[in-house]
């Protein structure tokens, strides 16, 4: 395995959205075009873009994929210097920098004590229905369908009989995933992205959204979501005692996204 050197570009304009992540020739972020992306505001719907969108206090449930997304972040441009954004019950700063072949994104997010959340970096990923996921055997994994009915209980990579490490072929279905992991690899052809997530005294997870060609109803397309996350749900509404991320008596949560990706060594 040869390691390939990072680069991020990020809009905090817009919600502080990584709109790139190269690694070599690779772009492994997937897009797509939404006009609506670039004229939301607080409250409304989520516009998605692809990218990957910073989602905080909650993922799915109120407001639609948290708070951050849809304001403006104020500072830095992704490449060293701290960005900010402000929002009702709490400020999150993100420090994005290179360590060698290796990107690290810093977070802190300050509220008031026993302030309760969820984050998740919700990178949608531009990879082939022959990609897998390799995660942790037997990790406690829930299994959220996508009609809203309860989440069921599984081991990775099985939960209810449905396979989840598999990304492909598109057979019209959409499922959501949280397995209790800190990180994941995501495997595709010669190429493999490896995300982890750190924050210590708090419940680290790797959220899943598989949707191959099965969402929207009406207007379905494919999309693949790997989620290093805070918390242990979708929705912060419904997290038990021990679900989410809370904020001690220093006012402040910090942790660490950690980046690497490497290709195979080409055949002689």
């Amino acid at each position: 395995m040869v390691s390939e050197p990072l680069s991020v570009t990020t809009d905090p304009a817009r919600g502080g959205r990584w709109t790139s992540l190269r690694a070599g020739g690779r772009e492994w972020l997937w897009r797509r075009d939404e006009p609506r992306r670039h004229l939301v505001a607080p409250g409304d719907g989520f516009a998605d873009a692809g990218g990957l969108e910073e989602c905080v206090p909650t993922v799915r449930g109120t407001p639609d994929h948290g708070d951050a997304w849809s304001r403006p972040w104020h500072g830095g441009d992704g490449d060293g210097d701290g960005a900010s954004v402000d929002c009702p019950d709490f400020r999150l700063t993100r420090r994005i920098r290179t360590e060698g072949d290796t990107l690290v994104a810093d977070y802190r997010l300050t509220a008031a004590p026993g302030y309760r959340f969820l984050w998740a970096a919700h990178a949608l990923l531009d990879v082939s229905p022959r990609a897998t996921l390799h995660i942790r055997h037997g990790a406690p994994t829930r299994l959220y369908p996508d009609d809203g009915a309860d989440w069921r209980a599984g081991a990775w990579p099985l939960a209810d009989g449905v396979s989840l490490d598999r990304l492909g072929p598109d057979d019209g279905t959409a499922v959501g995933a949280v397995v209790a992991t800190p990180q994941v690899s995501v495997r595709d052809g010669r190429d493999t992205l490896r995300l982890s997530v750190e924050a210590p005294g708090q419940p680290v997870s790797v959220a899943l959204w598989r949707n191959l060609g099965g969402f929207p109803v009406g207007a379905p397309y494919r999309s693949i979501g790997v989620e290093p996350m805070l918390g242990r749900v979708f929705d912060l509404a419904a997290a038990g005692e021990s679900d989410a991320a809370r904020v001690p008596a220093s006012g402040e949560v910090r942790w660490r996204l950690t980046i690497t990706a490497t290709a195979d060594e080409p055949a002689p």
